[in-house]
Formats: structure tokens, C-alpha cells, sequence
């Protein structure tokens, strides 16, 4: 019998960090999400502040919205892990919650960020840049085309309380990081 391995350990413990909050902002009515697994405009002397600026990538208002992150997480992600390095996926983890959690302060003051969604969008945009960086790939254009539109004409025209812009940001740390990375 074959063993089960832990084969994309950023991964696996991202999935299990937001399993935990889910469940955690199940048991607490929503304080949980409140106080460290959403993002907002509050003072930079409290220091949950900078613990938000993490952890709201970790938050989920529901299980369908964590679910359909955990999804596309899960089946890309091992793949960027395997090609990227852990250590390279960690930060840029970190990168693109940071900057989605500041975009957020800054031009949406008023509202609340939570889930995933940014990173997912940076595995999409990672896992789009393949090759040896001589050449950019026809399906990469074809994906920032589809993957930019959508965004786009969703932000403009819909008002479904999901922040496209977050998903914009995500995939651009994507495609840049995946295009130095893969350069090198």
C-alpha cells in the first residue's frame, strides 16, 4: 500500500490555516473574522491591524465562498509549489496579501476585504507563465485576456460585493512573479 504524502506543504497548511478560520468564525458568530480575518481601515497603533493585513486572506464568509477558493487552490497549487519552490510561494503569499490588504485600506476605506481570492488568482497567473522565458506563450495571452476582461466588465457592471480588483492585483503579482521566475 502506497503512503500518503504531504506534497505541497504552502499549500496544504494555507488549506488548513483557512479550514481552521472558517471553523473558528463558525463557533464565534463572525468575531473571529471581525478581529482577525478581514481586513479594514482601522489604526496602524493596534496591532491587530497588521495581523489583518495577513490574515484576511485566510477569511471566508461562508463555506460556499471558501469552498470555491479551496477548489482552484487546491488543484493548482501543488502544481506552482512543484515549479516555483515553497519558499518563493510563501512570500508570494505574503506579497499579495499585503498589497490586496492595502489597496483595500487605501481606495476602499469604507468596506471590509476577506477570503482568498487574490491568491488564487496569483496561482491562475502562475501557473499561465510556462516555458523558458525566451518566448511568451500563446495560451498566457490568452488567459490575462479572458482572466482581465472578466475582472474588468465584473467590477463595472456588477455589484456582487466581490472585490475584483483584489483578483486584478493577485493575477499581476502572478504574471510578473511568474515571468522573473521563470527567467531565471
Amino acid at each position: 500500500m502506497k503512503k500518503i504524502s504531504f506534497n505541497s506543504p504552502v499549500v496544504l497548511w494555507f488549506v488548513i490555516i483557512c479550514s481552521l478560520s472558517l471553523g473558528l468564525n463558525l463557533l464565534t458568530g463572525g468575531k473571529s473574522n471581525q478581529l482577525v480575518f478581514m481586513v479594514y481601515n482601522s489604526s496602524l497603533r493596534d496591532p491587530l491591524f497588521w495581523v489583518r493585513l495577513v490574515g484576511h486572506i485566510f477569511g471566508h464568509a461562508n463555506f460556499e465562498h471558501f469552498a470555491n477558493n479551496m477548489m482552484y487552490i487546491l488543484l493548482i497549487g501543488p502544481i506552482v509549489e512543484e515549479k516555483y519552490g515553497s519558499k518563493n510561494l510563501a512570500l508570494l503569499i505574503l506579497l499579495t496579501a499585503v498589497v490586496t490588504g492595502v489597496f483595500q485600506i487605501v481606495l476602499f476605506p469604507r468596506t471590509a476585504l476577506l477570503g482568498a481570492s487574490g491568491v488564487v488568482f496569483l496561482f491562475i497567473m502562475l501557473s499561465a507563465v510556462v516555458g523558458n522565458g525566451e518566448s511568451i506563450p500563446l495560451t498566457l495571452i490568452l488567459v490575462i485576456i479572458v482572466y482581465i476582461g472578466t475582472q474588468i466588465v465584473q467590477g463595472i457592471f456588477l455589484s456582487d460585493g466581490v472585490s475584483h480588483l483584489t483578483h486584478i492585483i493577485g493575477g499581476i503579482i502572478g504574471l510578473v512573479a511568474g515571468w522573473r521566475l521563470t527567467r531565471r
